[in-house]
C-alpha cells in the first residue's frame, strides 16, 4: 500500500482536468450498464409480448442514443487514461534518469548498465499498467458492478442473492493466484535485466567477440537467458490464464441455479418473460466487471513488482552531494592541496596519508606500477569519490565545502579511455561548453590537430561519429576529447595519457595537441610517456597507495631508489611496448626528442 501511495504522487499533476474527465467518462459509461437490463425488459414485454407499436418506434431511438453515449464515454475514458498513463511513464523515466545523474561512480560500478536500462524501460511500463490502467478499471468496473447489483436486487432480491453468492467464494483463490503471479513477474523482470545486459555487452564488445571467434558462445549465453525469461513469463501467464476459466466455472453454477429457479417462476406465472430477461441481462453484465476486477488485481500485483524495482533506484542515496551550506568555489588561483588524504573502497585502503601540494601552473606527474592508486588519486579532485580521511583543498578551501557544479566547472579531464557520444563531431566537442559558438568549436579542433580530419569527413563537423566514436581511429577520438577539454578551458586539467597504443603519426599529433592543452593550466598527469614525465614540474612516485618519492626526473634518478628501479627495470624489458602499460613510461629513450626503441620486438616509436 505504501508503494502504491508513492505511485499516486506521479498521478497527482494530472488529476485535473485529464484524469478527472476520464473518471467522469468512466462513470457515465458504467452507469449506462444499469439501463441495459431495462431495455431488454421493454423489448421483450412491450414489443414481443404486448406488441406495442409505439414502443417499436421509440425503443430503437433510445437504444441508439444509449449506445452513442456509451461510445463517446468509452472513447473519452480510453484516450484520457492513455494520455495520463503515457505522461506518467515519461515523468517516472525522467525522475529515474535525473536521479541516476546524481548518483556516484560507485553506484554504476555495482549495477550493470543493461539492468538499469531494463528498469527504465520494462519496469516503468509495468508501473503504468498498475497505476492508470488499474485505477481506470477499478473506477469503471466497480461503478458497473455496484449499479448492476442494485438493479439486480431491485428486479428480484431472491435471484440476486443466488447470483451474488459466487463473488465471495472466488476472492480467496484469486488472491493466492495473484501472489504467485507477483513472484514470477519479479523473477521475469530480473531475467529481462540480465538479458538486456548480455545484449548490450555483446553489441558493444562485438569487435572482441569476433576477434576471439566467440559468436556461438554469445549466442548460447543469450539463448540461455532468453529461455529463463520465457519460462518465468509462461509461468505467470499460465497462472493468470487460470483466473478467467475459474471465474466462469464458478459463475456457471450461479447461472444454472438462476435459470432453474427463474425459469420455474416464469412457467408458473410468478414473473414475466421480460422481467426474467432483464435480470439475466443484469447478471451477465455483472460478471464481466467482476472478472475485469480480478484481472486488475493481478495487474496491480505485477505493477507493484515494477514499482518496487523503480523505487529501489529512486531510494538510492547519492554518496556525494552538496552540503546544505555549500558555496560556489572561487576561481582557482593558488594551489591544490592533499592533506593526510586516505581513501578506500570499503575497508581496504587504496591511498594512505597522501600529502601533496600542486602550485598554480605546475604539471605534476603521477607514476607507479598498475594498481598503486594513480587514477584514484586523480578522481578525488573532482569528487568522483570523497576521501575516507584527510582533506583536499583548492586555494585553502576544502572541496567538500563548495558546490559540485562550481568545482567541476574548473576541472577539465582527458580520460585514458576516450568516450564519445553517438552524435555529431560538433556536439561532441561542444560538450565541453554548450554555450560556445561554432568559431570556438573550430578553434578548439584546430588546437587539438583535429580540424583537418574533421573537414575531410563526409559531413564535416556534422558527421555522426557512431557509438563511442566507433567510426573514428584511436588517435582521432583522443584529439576530439582534447578539443572538448580545450573548449571547456578549465584552469585545472587531469590528464590520463593513453598514447602507447597509437601509431607513430597519431601519437605525434595527439602529443602536440596535449602540449597545447596544458599551456597555462595546472595539470595532474597520470604519466605513461617519458617525454611527458621529463616535462613535468615534479614527478610523484606511488607505491602501495603512498608517496615514496617526489622530484624531477634527474633528481629521482640520482636517488637510485624506486623511480630509478622502475626506470632500469623497464629499460631492460624484452617484449613489445604494447605489453608494458603497467610501467610509468613506454620504450627506452635515446633522447628527449629523438627516437626510442624497445629491446624486444617492438618497432621504433616516436618519442
Amino acid at each position: 500500500m505504501t508503494i502504491y501511495l508513492r505511485l499516486l504522487k506521479f498521478l497527482r499533476p494530472y488529476v485535473w482536468p485529464y484524469f478527472t474527465m476520464a473518471m467522469i467518462c468512466m462513470t457515465g459509461y458504467s452507469a449506462t450498464n444499469g439501463a441495459l437490463p431495462f431495455l431488454a425488459q421493454w423489448v421483450v414485454d412491450d414489443v414481443f409480448v404486448q406488441k406495442n407499436q409505439l414502443a417499436l418506434y421509440y425503443l430503437p431511438i433510445v437504444i441508439v442514443g444509449v449506445f452513442a453515449f456509451r461510445g463517446l464515454a468509452n472513447f473519452g475514458q480510453s484516450y484520457l487514461t492513455d494520455y495520463v498513463g503515457f505522461r506518467i511513464i515519461t515523468d517516472i523515466r525522467n525522475a529515474i534518469n535525473r536521479h541516476l545523474q546524481s548518483l556516484t561512480l560507485s553506484f554504476f560500478q555495482r549495477h550493470p548498465t543493461g539492468t538499469l536500462i531494463s528498469r527504465v524501460n520494462n519496469d516503468v511500463t509495468l508501473v503504468r499498467a498498475s497505476l492508470t490502467d488499474s485505477a481506470a478499471s477499478l473506477m469503471r468496473d466497480t461503478t458497473s458492478l455496484v449499479v448492476l447489483i442494485v438493479v439486480a436486487f431491485l428486479k428480484d432480491p431472491v435471484l440476486a442473492t443466488i447470483a451474488f453468492v459466487v463473488f465471495p467464494a472466488s476472492i480467496l483463490p484469486v488472491t493466492r493466484l495473484a501472489k504467485k503471479i507477483k513472484r514470477f513477474t519479479k523473477q521475469s523482470q530480473v531475467a529481462k535485466g540480465n538479458l538486456t545486459n548480455l545484449l548490450q555487452e555483446s553489441i558493444q564488445g562485438n569487435r572482441i567477440v569476433k576477434a576471439f571467434g566467440m559468436e556461438q558462445y554469445e549466442m548460447g549465453r543469450f539463448a540461455h537467458e532468453n529461455m529463463r525469461v520465457l519460462k518465468q513469463s509462461v509461468r505467470a501467464s499460465r497462472i493468470q490464464a487460470v483466473v478467467t476459466p475459474a471465474m466462469e466455472l464458478l459463475a456457471s453454477f450461479a447461472i444454472g441455479a438462476v435459470v432453474w429457479y427463474g425459469g420455474s417462476s416464469v412457467i408458473a406465472g410468478g414473473r414475466t418473460q421480460g422481467e426474467f430477461m432483464a435480470f439475466m441481462t443484469a447478471m451477465f453484465l455483472m460478471y464481466q466487471p467482476f472478472k475485469h476486477l480480478t484481472r486488475t488485481y493481478t495487474a496491480i500485483q505485477q505493477g507493484m513488482v515494477g514499482a518496487e524495482r523503480v523505487f529501489e533506484i529512486l531510494d538510492e542515496k547519492p554518496e556525494i552531494g552538496d552540503r546544505p551550506d555549500a558555496k560556489p568555489a572561487s576561481l582557482f588561483a593558488r594551489e591544490i592541496g592533499f592533506e593526510n588524504v586516505s581513501f578506500g573502497y570499503g575497508r581496504k585502503l587504496v591511498l594512505r596519508n597522501i600529502n601533496l601540494k600542486i602550485e598554480v601552473g605546475e604539471m605534476v606527474a603521477l607514476v607507479g606500477v598498475s594498481g598503486v592508486g594513480k587514477s584514484t588519486l586523480a578522481d578525488l579532485v573532482p569528487r568522483f569519490y570523497d576521501v575516507t580521511s584527510g582533506r583536499i583543498t583548492i586555494d585553502g578551501v576544502d572541496i567538500r565545502e563548495v558546490t559540485l557544479d562550481s568545482l567541476r566547472s574548473q576541472i577539465g579531464i582527458v580520460a585514458q579511455h576516450t568516450f564519445l557520444f553517438n552524435d555529431t563531431v560538433r556536439n561532441n566537442i561542444a560538450y565541453g561548453d554548450p554555450s560556445k559558438d561554432m568559431n570556438h568549436i573550430v578553434a578548439a579542433a584546430r588546437a587539438a590537430h583535429a580540424h583537418d580530419f574533421i573537414v575531410a569527413m563526409p559531413q564535416g563537423y556534422d558527421t555522426v561519429v557512431g557509438e563511442m566514436g566507433v567510426k573514428l581511429s584511436g588517435g582521432q577520438r583522443q584529439r576530439l576529447a582534447i578539443a572538448r577539454a580545450l573548449l571547456k578551458d578549465a584552469p585545472i586539467l587531469i590528464l590520463d595519457e593513453a598514447t602507447s597504443s597509437l601509431d607513430t603519426d597519431s601519437e605525434r599529433l595527439v602529443q602536440e595537441a596535449l602540449e597545447n592543452l596544458v599551456i597555462r593550466r595546472t595539470t595532474l598527469v597520470i604519466a605513461h610517456r617519458l617525454s611527458t614525465i621529463r616535462k613535468a614540474s615534479r614527478i610523484v612516485v606511488l607505491v602501495d597507495g603512498s608517496i615514496v618519492e617526489e622530484g624531477t626526473h634527474e633528481e629521482l634518478l640520482a636517488l637510485k631508489s624506486e623511480y630509478n628501479r622502475l626506470y632500469t627495470l623497464h629499460s631492460s624489458r624484452s617484449f613489445p611496448c604494447c605489453f608494458c602499460r603497467s610501467l610509468p613510461f613506454c620504450c627506452s629513450p635515446e633522447s628527449d626528442s629523438g627516437r626510442g626503441s624497445c629491446s624486444g620486438s617492438a618497432s621504433i616509436r616516436e618519442r
